[in-house]
C-alpha cells in the first residue's frame, strides 16, 4: 500500500492562528509528519474579530478578507513545504476548513440556515499549486446538517477504542464532545464555550491573546451568582445535534446575562468564573451519556492546566489525557482530520457526520479546487 501525502489547514474561532499538518496516509494507517502554526497578524486578526460581530458588511470588507485569508493559508503551505523540502507535485491534496466568519445553524426570518468560511479555496490552489478540497460546513448543511462539529468523524476513525468508553474532548475557542461507547453507535456535539470567552475577556481586561495555562483564573474566586447566570443560557439544556460559535457566546452575551453587576466584579473573578463555566458545561454535557470512562483532549485548551484540574475536580470517574497519549499531538489533530477528510474525498469516499451534524446522509465532503 503505498503512502500519500496530504495537507490540512484549520483557523478555529479563537484565531489564535492557521495551523498546517503534513499527514502521511495509506489505506490502514495515518501518520503525522509535521505541523506548524502560522501566527495571524495582528492587523488581520483584529479585522476579523471587527467583522464576526458586525450584522451588515460591505462587500470590499468581505471580499478584502477572504482573499486575505486565503494568501496566508497558502504562505502557509509554501512555508510548510519549504520546511520539509517537499515540491508541491508531492502533495496529493489540501483540505482547508477555512476561517468561520459567521455560522448560522438556526434559521433565519427567512427560513435559511448558513455558514461562512474565509479563505478563498481558488486562491490557494493557484498559490501552492496543488489540488484543494474546501467548503466542507457549506456541504454538510446542504446535506441537511448544522455544518459542525465535523471533527468528530475523524476522532471515530482515528481514536475509537472496542475496549472502553472513550471521549474526545476538543477545546477550541468552542468545545465539542465525541461519545464513544463500545456496541454503541458514536456521537457528538459542541457544548458551548471552552476558550472563546475567557480570551475575549482577556484581551479586553489585559491586552493578552489568552490566559497562560489559565494562571490569571486561577487567582480569582467564582462568581456563583454569576455562573448560575450564565449557566441559564438556553443552549447547554439544547437537544443534540447542535453547534454553535462567536455569533452566540461573546462579551456581548456575557454583558447580557451578568447585567449590570459585571464591571462591578473583579477582572479575575470573572476569569474564574469563565474557566468553571466552561468546566462545568463540558462534565454536565457528558455526564449525559456515560458514568466513567477515558476523556481524551486535544486543542489549544489542552495547554490550560487549571481548566483541565477543573475538569478533572468534575469528571473524578474519568481518566483525563490528551490525544498525544494515542499518538497525535493535542494541537494537530484538527489540521490533521481536515488533511484526512481531503484524502477521503480525493477517493470518493463518503463521510458519515449524520451523528454529529444531523446531516440526512453520508456523503463526500467538500468541494475540489483543481490547478
Amino acid at each position: 500500500m503505498s503512502a500519500e501525502l496530504f495537507l490540512g489547514l484549520m483557523s478555529g474561532t479563537s484565531m489564535d492562528g492557521i495551523d498546517c499538518a503534513l499527514v502521511e496516509i495509506t489505506d490502514t494507517k495515518l501518520r503525522l509528519r509535521d505541523f506548524i502554526c502560522h501566527p495571524l497578524p495582528a492587523t488581520l486578526k483584529r479585522e476579523l474579530q471587527n467583522l464576526t460581530q458586525q450584522y451588515q458588511l460591505h462587500w470590499q470588507q468581505l471580499g478584502d478578507a477572504d482573499i486575505a485569508i486565503g494568501q496566508l493559508f497558502a504562505a502557509t503551505v509554501q512555508a510548510l513545504l519549504v520546511k520539509n523540502k517537499l515540491p508541491p507535485s508531492a502533495i496529493s491534496a489540501i483540505g482547508s476548513h477555512g476561517q468561520t466568519l459567521w455560522h448560522q445553524p438556526t434559521p433565519t426570518p427567512a427560513g435559511h440556515r448558513f455558514t461562512w468560511q474565509l479563505g478563498d479555496p481558488n486562491t490557494i490552489a493557484y498559490r501552492t499549486g496543488i489540488t484543494t478540497i474546501a467548503d466542507f460546513r457549506r456541504h454538510d448543511m446542504a446535506a441537511g446538517g448544522q455544518g459542525a462539529p465535523l471533527v468528530p468523524a475523524f476522532h471515530v476513525a482515528q481514536f475509537a477504542s472496542s475496549a472502553t468508553t472513550r471521549v474526545v474532548l476538543n477545546l477550541g475557542g468552542i468545545a465539542n464532545i465525541t461519545i464513544m461507547q463500545p456496541g454503541q453507535k458514536p456521537f457528538g456535539y459542541d457544548t458551548g464555550p471552552a476558550n472563546i470567552v475567557m480570551n475575549a475577556w482577556c484581551q479586553q481586561q489585559r491586552g493578552t491573546d489568552y490566559d497562560a495555562e489559565g494562571h490569571w483564573a486561577a487567582s480569582g474566586q467564582v462568581q456563583q451568582g454569576l455562573l448560575a447566570a450564565l449557566l441559564q443560557d438556553p443552549y447547554f439544556t439544547c437537544p443534540h445535534p447542535k453547534s454553535t460559535g462567536a455569533e452566540h457566546f461573546n462579551l456581548h452575551w456575557l454583558a447580557q446575562h451578568a447585567g449590570t453587576t459585571l464591571h462591578a466584579l473583579p477582572a479575575h473573578d470573572v476569569q474564574a468564573t469563565l474557566l468553571e463555566l466552561t468546566a462545568l458545561s463540558i462534565a454536565q454535557a457528558i455526564q449525559q451519556h456515560c458514568r466513567a470512562g477515558e476523556i481524551v483532549v486535544c486543542g489549544g485548551g489542552s495547554h490550560n492546566k487549571q481548566l483541565l484540574q477543573r475538569l478533572q475536580i468534575a469528571l473524578p470517574t474519568f481518566a483525563l489525557t490528551t490525544t498525544a497519549a494515542l499518538g497525535l499531538a493535542a494541537d494537530a489533530v484538527e489540521a490533521t482530520a481536515f488533511a484526512w477528510f481531503a484524502q477521503q474525498t480525493l477517493q470518493g469516499k463518503q463521510i458519515d457526520f449524520t451523528p454529529f451534524t444531523g446531516a440526512n446522509k453520508a456523503v463526500i465532503a467538500g468541494g475540489i479546487y483543481r490547478v
